[in-house]
């Protein structure tokens, strides 16, 4: 099987204040770790009621304390909100912190709404419009030192300056970031769980246009996917529930703490709302071991994906924990590790 990796966004439901649900993804990083996962990422997320962390870098600097193998990254840092110097030099100082274990996932996307974009962004600079191109090229220019001759920033030191910035990869939910992916030659991840796009189309797009670089020498392609295990599949509705209700409420502009089951299943659910969720259910699996394996091989299979992520948005921390070792059983991570 592909190696198998977690999204974490340190979920804040109803019972769980934002303190709390960091603290969880500590947990959640050293449950993980222990299990044989490849990678644990961090999403950046700003003003969002159900998402207690905004800033990656921090949390990925604590998650790698608190574990011993484990890759840890941005899933991603949302690169028109900072400025390309900055990110390079908290990533160095991590990669020179957690040598070979760091990885730089890049957005295009403010990771936010509007308003909260624009009290981002407003002192730090002048550019305007999807500037992300700009910034990758400014960010690569940072590593390569290839500026022009005569160019000011000639001049600036990125420390710390022994150590390379770690694997860079770019995220995306479109065939435009397949393609920029491919084009430039640094690894790539879809997600699935919120793209109207193609999975399968552009994890292919990517795999058959790469072209090699001094990022990367051979495609690597990651296929981020939501699900939620239970050891039946009628618990699994149970716990799914939460999420159903989230996102039925997201799709409205209504961004929410993540509901109780209780909370969930007491909703009055008009026929409309309950055909929204069956839709919604086409970027969420749901159900056993078995069940779930039967509804993600295709997908896995057809996209070429590389390595599979996961994101689990669970009410219960204990029953998130666990549905992530259920699924690293069905991968044989265990069976893996022992080899």
């Amino acid at each position: 099987m592909q190696p198998l990796s977690i999204l974490d966004l340190s979920v804040v439901t109803t019972a769980t204040k934002p303190s709390q649900a960091l603290r969880n993804s500590i947990d959640l990083a050293r449950h993980a770790d222990r299990l044989g996962y490849t990678r644990y990422w961090l999403a950046e997320h700003h003003g969002l009621a159900s998402v207690a962390s905004p800033s990656p870098d921090i949390m990925i600097g604590q998650i790698a304390a608190a574990t011993q193998r484990i890759r840890v990254g941005s899933g991603g840092v949302m690169l028109p909100n900072h400025a390309p110097l900055v990110v390079a030099e908290r990533f160095k100082m991590l990669e020179a912190l957690f040598p070979g274990r760091i990885d730089l996932g890049l957005g295009r996307a403010p990771g936010t709404d509007g308003v909260t974009a624009h009290a981002l962004r407003r002192k730090l600079d002048k550019r305007e419009g999807d500037d992300f191109l700009e910034r990758l090229q400014e960010l690569m220019l940072w590593e390569t030192r290839e500026f022009p001759k005569d160019h000011p920033y000639n001049a600036v030191t990125v420390m710390p300056n022994d150590v390379p910035l770690p694997p860079i990869w770019l995220l995306g939910s479109s065939d435009y970031s397949a393609q920029l992916s491919a084009q430039v030659g640094m690894g790539f991840a879809f997600a699935h769980h919120f793209a109207s796009f193609d999975a399968v189309a552009a994890l292919r797009h990517y795999h058959a246009h790469f072209k090699p670089s001094r990022w990367r020498a051979a495609p690597s392609g990651i296929l981020a996917i939501a699900v939620i295990l239970a050891p039946t599949d009628e618990e699994a509705e149970l716990l799914a529930s939460s999420m159903d209700l989230t996102r039925l409420l997201r799709d409205r502009g209504q961004y929410v703490a993540l509901p109780s089951v209780e909370e969930a299943r007491s909703y009055p659910y008009s026929e409309a709302e309950r055909a929204a969720i069956a839709r919604n259910r086409e970027k969420l699996f749901v159900g056993s071991p078995s069940t779930v394996m039967q509804k993600i091989s295709p997908l896995i299979a057809d996209s070429q994906a590389d390595e599979v992520m996961v994101i689990t948005a669970v009410y219960d921390h204990e029953a998130r924990k666990r549905s992530y070792s259920l699924l690293a059983d069905a991968f044989g991570l265990g069976k893996q590790a022992a080899a």
